[in-house]
């Protein structure tokens, strides 16, 4: 597959998954607790276990466990210090209009990442290059629309909210070049592209997402629904 299509795939997954997220609020003025729950807990479950079934064997495949293991580390420690930075940040008097941009400001930060697995998986094989994309961007539309819901009551009308959910997915295009010109260079770059981007995705899922989805809704159903996801990784992750 030529650079250019990797780099499209890549931009689709990120633009699509989020504008959709911000877009749906043409018709979910206020999405119950429970929808949310359910729809973040398998997309929490689809990262999970396309991080630990598929991308992070091809990145010790590549170049050996300690590359890997290290790009985990460093992709861990760099979102952590992505998250700190915007947790800290003033940005409005409007409650709900600080969470969204906040929100907003993390989920681009976050995109990019996300659009290095992409370049970097194409990089390492077609198959999963896909599947990572597939995930993305179903991870990323419960992304848009969690940030499209607290604009949408801070008074941002739909329109604008899918301008700044397909602003906020623009990063995975970057993130998604980054990744074909590095994995290009060598299987070690690709190894540490896609550790990086593995440790970042956990950290995002385990320490943001997770705990979101249960302190959304405290029923079972998004636990079972993350089992749900798991169970779909391992699908895409076998058979694309």
């Amino acid at each position: 597959m030529s650079e250019f299509k990797i780099i499209i795939i890549g931009s689709i997954a990120g633009i699509i998954g989020t504008g959709l997220g911000g877009a749906s609020t043409f018709f979910l003025k206020s999405p119950s607790k429970k929808f949310l729950s359910i729809i973040l807990g398998i997309t929490s479950g689809l990262m999970i276990s396309i991080v630990t079934f598929d991308m992070l064997p091809h990145a010790f495949e590549e170049s050996g466990l300690i590359t890997g293991v290290i790009g985990v580390i460093f992709g861990g420690i760099f979102v952590a210090l992505i998250d700190g930075f915007i947790t800290g940040k003033n940005i409005s008097s409007n409650r709900y209009l600080k969470g969204g941009l906040i929100l907003g400001i993390a989920i681009a930060m976050h995109n990019f990442p996300e659009g290095l697995a992409i370049g970097s998986g194409f990089m390492s094989s077609k198959s999963l290059g896909l599947s990572i994309a597939i995930v993305i961007a179903l991870h990323d539309f419960p992304e848009g629309l969690s940030m499209a819901t607290p604009l949408l009551i801070g008074g941002v009308s739909p329109g604008r909210n899918t301008l700044y959910a397909v602003l906020a997915g623009l990063p995975t295009a970057l993130g998604t070049i980054a990744g074909v010109i590095t994995g290009g260079i060598s299987s070690y770059f690709i190894s540490l592209n896609l550790g990086i981007a593995g440790g970042a995705m956990l950290y995002v899922t385990c320490g943001e997402i997770i705990p979101q989805t249960r302190e959304i809704y405290k029923g079972r159903i998004s636990i079972l629904a993350m089992i749900l996801g798991i169970i779909g990784g391992i699908i895409i992750s076998k058979y694309i």
